[in-house]
């Protein structure tokens, strides 16, 4: 199960709706995490444009709701367009609005991209030449900052999200496993009968990693575009 929305907008085209929040992280003084606002918006960005790709859908707005103050908006504006950078997303449109009436004691956004799509998703039936990896780590608060380098690249999502027979599903706060038993019809999964070097049960804050379905044939190609951040699951 996709946490996007499908709503028809023609006979060909359908538009996909994804979002994401954000709280208790930014520059206020009783944050739980401290860091930029640039930061904030690029990782909680990230989670719905990823979200709303995996989902086939190609964004073309962006909308941004920002309790962090009028100083924070720019910040988040910039942390938006990063990512956009990164996929190589040009003429997506942004909006958005500022609680500008009262001041909140901790940060707070939310983000929704949308993007249209002429692809009928739905989901997929798991057999024996159904091949699994997670592309990147799952990491969440601090490691973030500690471990960036082993966030999956947005511009290497894409590439694996235009494969043929490829299926991508982000990985977010409920962890890896959940995701996994969210993507097949016909099958569901136990911690135990999944051999990983990776925690299957922990959070992956703002998808930092994501799973990759795949036939056995497609597997070269998907390692080679991966590289190091490819991890197999094997039943």
């Amino acid at each position: 199960m996709r946490d996007v929305l499908h709503i028809p907008f023609n006979s060909e085209e359908s538009v996909v709706i994804a979002s994401d929040n954000s709280g208790a992280i930014g520059l206020k003084e009783e944050d739980a995490v401290r860091v930029s606002y640039e930061m904030v918006s690029y990782y909680s960005f990230r989670v719905a444009v990823m979200e709303c790709m995996a989902a086939g859908g190609d964004p073309f707005a962006i909308t941004l709701q920002n309790f962090c103050g009028e100083e924070a908006w720019q910040a988040l504006i910039d942390g938006i367009r990063k990512g956009l950078a990164e996929l190589e997303l040009a003429g997506v449109s942004i909006t958005g609005s500022t609680e500008s009436n009262f001041s909140l004691n901790q940060s707070a956004i939310g983000i929704t991209v949308l993007g249209k799509t002429r692809e009928n998703m739905c989901e997929s039936i798991y057999s024996d030449q159904t091949r699994l990896a997670v592309i990147g780590v799952p990491l969440v608060g601090n490691e973030l900052v500690e471990r960036e380098e082993e966030v999956v690249p947005l511009s290497l999502f894409k590439q694996i999200c235009a494969l043929p027979e490829v299926v991508t599903m982000p990985v977010g706060s409920k962890g890896i496993l959940s995701e996994l038993n969210g993507l097949f019809l016909n099958k569901v999964f136990t911690e135990t009968e999944i051999h990983t070097s990776l925690n299957l049960l922990k959070s992956s804050g703002p998808s930092t990693c994501f799973i990759a379905v795949y036939p056995e044939g497609k597997k070269d190609e998907v390692m080679a575009i991966a590289g190091s951040y490819f991890y197999e699951l094997r039943g």
